[in-house]
């Protein structure tokens, strides 16, 4: 297991799993390991929020727990479920039977047999490898009541079940939580957290990302992907393209044997980076032609 003793260490074992990580976003990803405190990330979708959570548990060799939240998201779909289907047969079987004690079936039924573990309750359970990284993704998906139950469980790394009793992490989980910004999340729970907003890159972190994540491709083309990809976030679009689909577009490139950035194969394309189509629309014809002279003059000025 790595050990991130320092702010350079977290960007090597970052590293290591193909997460290109800048020293501000390290430092805080550092801060919350040695602090044990819960790490909020903010920013646009595709940037490499969920991507932080996953390359931290595979470089400290730990358990991922990934909560994805939802609207109508609540406690006990987070906590913990009874399985219901199967706590019927069992009743149905004891009645078959005749003379079942009542009391001890109650108990029984409400054992650790019938419970359906979700993953709040997962990352409180000890785990031989250390405690899990626990990823509670687009919290702003949620509902304000959730947000505020979700503050008591991070403040005391306990659930309560009431046939079972508190259950306590022996060791609190690596908490994880993203947010796209739909909306504003409770001040309350950010002060809990350490706090980071995750940005676009710029132009040579998001080559590094790519000699990452996409090693296949060329220099050449790699940088006229990064400089097209970079103008087009200038421009008024619904949805800008994250880096995930800067991924996807050089190796969907790739796939189609690319060597160089045109305004057709951009045209052929454009679903790979862009996700709605009123997007697609204003960037056919002229206007790809538009941006990718653009983007390789930026490349000649370099």
């Amino acid at each position: 297991m790595t050990q991130a003793t320092s702010i350079e260490a977290v960007q090597t074992m970052l590293g290591n799993q193909g997460y290109v990580c800048g020293r501000a976003l390290a430092t805080v990803v550092f801060l919350s390991l040695r602090l044990g405190r819960p790490l909020f990330l903010e920013g646009e979708a595709g940037v490499g929020k969920t991507e932080i959570a996953k390359a931290l548990s595979a470089s400290l060799g730990r358990r991922l727990i990934r909560l994805q939240c939802y609207e109508g998201l609540d406690a006990s779909s987070a906590v913990y479920e009874w399985n219901f289907p199967a706590q019927m047969v069992a009743i149905r079987t004891a009645e078959a039977a005749g003379g079942a004690d009542r009391d001890a079936l109650k108990t029984e039924l409400f054992g650790p047999e019938y419970l359906i573990e979700r993953p709040l309750l997962q990352a409180m359970r000890p785990d031989e490898n250390g405690a899990p990284v626990l990823l509670i993704d687009e919290l702003d998906r949620t509902d304000e009541p959730f947000e505020a139950f979700l503050l008591e469980a991070l403040s005391d790394f306990q659930v309560t079940i009431p046939e079972l009793g508190t259950i306590a992490a022996p060791e609190p989980p690596i908490v994880i939580v993203t947010s796209n910004r739909t909306r504003e999340v409770h001040d309350a729970l950010k002060r809990r957290c350490l706090y980071h907003w995750v940005d676009y890159p710029d132009f040579d972190r998001e080559i590094a990302i790519l000699e990452a994540r996409a090693p296949e491709a060329s220099a050449a083309l790699s940088r006229e992907v990064v400089a097209f990809v970079q103008k087009l976030r200038t421009e008024d679009l619904f949805k800008k393209p994250g880096v995930a689909e800067t991924i996807d577009w050089a190796k969907c490139l790739l796939a189609l044997d690319v060597i160089n950035l045109s305004p057709e194969v951009i045209s052929d394309t454009l679903g790979a980076i862009l996700k709605y189509q009123d997007d697609i629309a204003k960037l056919q014809g002229s206007e790809a032609k538009r941006l990718l002279d653009e983007a390789k003059a930026s490349l000649d000025a370099v």
